[in-house]
């Protein structure tokens, strides 16, 4: 019985990575679409979002089949709930892709336009986390896991800087208006490809350690907020 269990463990995991390793290359790929103004990349990955949603469902099936057939318990019971909730995550970084993806399709449509905000960066971190994460899957990695969720400060930081940059250059070139809209619309993308990341490697936690940091993450998070808030005087209502 054990065995039949392992096995079906192994290909599930199998099916995961592969999930895992195609919304990590649709999310580049959009990216390289934006920076090349590439049409045919941006169809490419709204193209594949289908093939993603498949590969989630495929994934669920199996974890409900081996909870049914294997009913495990403890360390193994905690795997395959973490593997659920991990798929979920892919898929949800998969469609966040696909949106990146019609925003670049938009841009490709308009004049070149310069975009002097941190959005590369921003890129650049995001696909890290996400890179990071997966690999920490595949070693049980716990202090990577925590690194992940450590970074994902720094995105929150970039996006809102890039809201206030939009925000200025619009006011002085109104003109700008709608493709600097698609650029805030990627950039809250990009910050929710990083918080599923970071949902990822919290779960990673769970997986192997066996407690749930995920409140205690955002209760540490708000806090680190609002302290950084008090120093800048700029608390609600200043």
């Amino acid at each position: 019985m054990r065995v039949h269990f392992q096995r079906d463990v192994d290909k599930l995991k199998r099916q995961l990575l592969a999930l895992g390793a195609e919304v990590e290359n649709d999310v580049r790929t959009a990216i390289r679409a934006i920076e090349d103004r590439n049409e045919e990349l941006a169809r490419q990955v709204i193209d594949r979002e289908t093939q993603t949603n498949v590969m989630e469902v495929d994934v669920e099936d199996d974890c409900l089949k081996i909870l049914a057939l294997h009913q495990p318990v403890a360390a193994d019971l905690r795997y395959i709930i973490a593997v659920l909730k991990i798929n979920q995550d892919l898929e949800r970084i998969g469609d966040l892709a696909a949106h990146i993806a019609e925003r670049g399709l938009f841009l490709c449509s308009q004049p070149p336009i310069a975009i002097p905000f941190q959005l590369g960066e921003m890129a650049d971190k995001a696909q890290s986390m996400l890179k990071k994460v997966l690999d920490a899957f595949v070693n049980l990695n716990n202090a990577a896991a925590h690194e992940v969720c450590a970074a994902d400060s720094e995105i929150d930081a970039i996006n809102r800087d890039i809201f206030q940059q939009v925000k200025t250059v619009v006011t002085q070139n109104p003109a700008l208006f709608e493709a600097l809209l698609q650029i805030l619309h990627i950039a809250r993308h990009l910050e929710r490809i990083a918080d599923h990341a970071t949902n990822i490697a919290e779960d990673l936690i769970y997986l192997i350690e066996g407690r749930i940091v995920r409140h205690t993450q955002e209760v540490s998070d708000k806090a680190a907020k609002n302290n950084s808030t008090k120093e800048k005087g700029l608390e609600p209502g200043s």
